[in-house]
């Protein structure tokens, strides 16, 4: 990687100040173009999402044959979308200011298999993964039912051959559960920052658990070499994959049935906003790029990101994108918010979705656990605190976004906005663990 010259860079954006002093800060972003022109340079199409989408579907009497939790959704792995006024009274309380529009939020902290957000993309790209091989060694076609997949011989086929990845912890734990469950081995390389809990699961469910003093870009290289090293070994490359990707970017479609069903209209009149919580940039990535495709210049897509671990925005700021690391700025990338304890952002996702994204902000730690508290309090729903980042969105976005509501004509149309906060995570943490995270969003006396 190349030397970076931070005082160049200092010079030359200078709102880079507040993030290298760990302050709180909103990005907009300058290279965000109209939808039509943006996609005609997309190296990633409709078209992918829709294969993505259907895949799934035949994949669907396999998961709910295996997985007994989605038969009520047939195989499908979704979760709840819901209001939450009470939480939005209580972040207009705290933070004194007032958030125009509803305010939903999207249980994928709630989904089934791994509770997480990862339970789309890790999920689809093992299951895409195992479709090549039974296609490869005629053991299905498509017109199938795949439940035959669960078979004794079929799992035997699939232990010949193993899988591998490096993570913080939700991915690992979502590739970890459908790898074992196919009957694949699989060693997941997890950094320092992955909570114990989540490492005891997957030791649980017989996948391999290596573990790192160092963070998530190093687990992730050794994933790699793991993987080169063995030609029967399958990779998931959070940094760089595809697949990851496409099946992250599925959820905007049933996002879309779902908002029909709550009666609530998205158009040039009613603009959806949408804050999403980034470590590497996959998932937030694939998420925003999906609902691009459905709304085009009516959705305005938000990543979050831990004070301590700002990467994607680092990358997008200063263009250099996976070149640069919050390291490379002093920044420590220490959070107790795991699954966004990224130091390096993916390039790959980067490229992809910077002409499509509204913008970038940070939160605070201490503010994950407050405003989980809220939530519990208010709402009675548990998530991770890494989940929480994307609920602070939209204070920040009245707060600190007047400029870019103001280019965007948006002022006159907020009080038909709809607000969406994307939950990655939480349903897997132990009570006990969540309990710890409650009492920690308490004002100390």
């Amino acid at each position: 990687m190349q030397k970076i010259n931070i005082e160049t860079y200092k010079k030359n954006y200078p709102m880079l100040n507040q993030v290298i002093n760990l302050e709180e800060y909103f990005w907009s972003n300058p290279n965000l173009v109209q939808f039509q022109s943006a996609i005609k340079n997309s190296p990633l199409t409709q078209e992918d999402v829709k294969d993505a989408d259907e895949r799934l579907k035949r994949f669907a009497p396999y998961i709910s044959k295996v997985f007994p939790e989605t038969q009520e959704t047939n195989g499908i792995i979704e979760s709840p979308l819901v209001q939450i006024p009470f939480m939005k009274q209580s972040l207009e309380k705290n933070y004194e200011e007032t958030i125009l529009g509803k305010l939903l939020l999207k249980c994928d902290s709630h989904l089934p298999i791994s509770g997480s957000i990862k339970a789309r993309g890790g999920i689809y790209e093992i299951l895409k993964h195992a479709e090549d091989l039974a296609f490869e060694h005629q053991l299905v076609t498509k017109e199938d039912d795949y439940s035959i997949l669960a078979s004794d011989q079929i799992k035997e086929f699939y232990s010949q051959y193993s899988i591998a990845v490096g993570s913080t912890g939700n991915l690992g734990l979502s590739i970890g559960i459908i790898s074992a469950k196919l009957g694949f081995k699989v060693t997941v390389h997890m950094s320092a920052d992955a909570k114990q809990w989540k490492k005891d699961l997957l030791r649980s469910k017989n996948v391999e658990v290596i573990e790192y003093e160092a963070d998530y870009s190093k687990a992730v290289e050794e994933g790699r070499m793991q993987a080169a090293a063995d030609p029967a070994c399958y990779f998931v490359d959070d940094e760089n994959s595809h697949d990851l990707f496409l099946g992250y970017a599925v959820a905007a479609s049933r996002l879309k049935k779902q908002l029909e069903e709550l009666d609530i209209t998205i158009d040039e009149n009613h603009p959806l906003f949408v804050y999403l919580p980034c470590g590497v940039g996959g998932g937030p990535g694939g998420v925003a790029f999906g609902l691009k495709l459905l709304f085009e210049d009516n959705v305005h897509c938000f990543f979050a990101e831990p004070t301590h671990s700002p990467c994607m925005m680092l990358g997008l700021m200063t263009g250099l994108n996976d070149q640069v690391s919050v390291q490379d700025f002093g920044i420590d990338n220490k959070t107790d918010a795991d699954g966004l304890a990224v130091g390096r952002p993916s390039g790959f996702v980067g490229k992809i979705i910077e002409p499509f994204l509204s913008g970038c902000y940070t939160v605070s730690d201490e503010k994950l656990y407050s405003m989980l508290k809220q939530l519990v309090d208010t709402e009675e729903l548990y998530l991770e605190p890494s989940a929480l980042a994307g609920m602070i969105g939209p204070i920040k976005l009245f707060n600190e976004g007047n400029d870019y509501l103001a280019k965007n004509n948006l002022v006159k149309k907020m009080e038909k906005s709809t607000h969406l906060i994307w939950g990655t995570g939480g349903s897997m943490v132990p009570e006990k663990m969540m309990k710890e995270y409650y009492q920690k969003g308490s004002p100390s006396k």
